[in-house]
């Protein structure tokens, strides 16, 4: 059954939190909500959910119209980052709740906990109170408890950012897993691109409250249609400069001048905006990267097996992200390589053009 958002928007007074929404969800997908705090993934949900009321537009969900229907009375279920359990009660009657409220059958209600369980890896749990689990085995009770109910419209709203990194990616791993194969549309909210990756499915991008693009997770990450959602969807912050494509080359920063490669080379003369991912900024020529970056170096971080060197080139901060440890020092003269061939390119308005 598709989720459709027809002209949905959200003011509260003279704020506008999400503005006009046109959107259709398909059976059984599984979409990632991607926006930085404060662009609406909540509100959207919430609205999706019944939890608000659009100020304006309609939400129909299997071609019925359930805008002003009361969450009490669709079948949903929200798991947010703080895991809500009841802790007076076990780690098996948290994941019933939702059930017993129903009045299913005691078989059946042991029998879809079961299967909720061994699916989340809390069989051996089930016993206990959440305040003997570690945060890790209190969230997965709390998404168990969300599948339990076989939900039409699963909501998961930043489920993970509360945990420490290893349980991050150990649930990471295991989410796609749990939903894959059932007909429920799954929404998980993040602000963290890599997640979004992950996870594959489609991307939804969330700005300020406007949606700015929707479709396949990595097609919208290799093909933004806007500077904005490129933008959106880059962490470590992703290279934008105005450049002048003349002839065979490009001009950037302060005349410098990039010889033509990629995509940049079908370019009309003319101003863009030139934008690139950091990982396409590196310490060497490497895969014939040619575009030369100097600056002075800002921060350094190194994380596992790379190194991330934030760069002031004649007042614009560039990133570079490249495997390797590398010993750049904090207000040293540095030079980088850019690899044009991957290269975004957006008009004056921050439309994609090639």
């Amino acid at each position: 059954m598709p989720l459709e958002l027809k002209g949905v928007t959200k003011r509260l007074g003279a704020d506008t939190h999400i503005y006009p929404a046109d959107i259709s969800f398909a059976d059984g997908s599984f979409n990632v909500l991607l926006g930085a705090t404060r662009s609406g993934k909540t509100t959207m949900m919430q609205l999706m959910a019944g939890i608000q009321q659009p100020t304006t537009g309609e939400i129909w969900h299997g071609g019925k119209n359930m805008t002003r229907v009361a969450v009490q009375k669709r079948n949903v279920s929200m798991v947010y980052q703080q895991f809500i359990n009841y802790p007076m009660m076990s780690v098996f009657e948290n994941i019933a709740s939702p059930l017993r409220v129903t009045g299913l059958a005691e078989t059946d209600v042991k029998k879809r906990v079961g299967t909720a369980a061994e699916l989340l890896r809390l069989t051996p749990m089930l016993d206990r109170k959440p305040s003997e689990l570690s945060g890790g085995q209190q969230q997965r009770t709390a998404i168990a408890r969300a599948i339990v109910k076989d939900s039409s419209l699963i909501f998961l709203d930043e489920p993970l950012a509360n945990l420490d990194y290893k349980l991050r990616e150990e649930l990471r791993d295991e989410l796609p897993k749990i939903f894959s194969g059932r007909s429920a549309i799954v929404f998980y909210a993040t602000t963290e691109p890599h997640e979004a990756l992950l996870f594959g499915g489609n991307t939804l991008t969330l700005h300020e409250g406007h949606i700015t693009q929707y479709g396949p997770t990595a097609e919208i990450y290799r093909k933004p249609n806007s500077l904005t959602t490129a933008r959106v969807f880059s962490d470590p912050p992703i290279n934008v400069t105005k450049v002048v494509k003349k002839g065979k080359s490009l001009a950037v920063f302060n005349g410098e001048k990039w010889p033509l490669a990629g995509t940049a080379t079908k370019l009309a003369d003319g101003e863009y905006h030139l934008a690139l991912h950091p990982h396409y900024v590196l310490p060497t020529t490497e895969n014939g990267a040619t575009g030369v970056v100097k600056g002075k170096v800002l921060v350094t971080e190194i994380s596992g097996s790379e190194s991330v060197v934030h760069v002031d080139v004649g007042g614009h901060t560039w990133v570079s992200q490249s495997h390797g440890v590398r010993p750049h020092k904090v207000g040293e003269a540095a030079t980088f390589f850019a690899d044009i061939g991957h290269a975004l390119f957006f008009d004056s308005e921050g439309k994609r053009v090639s």
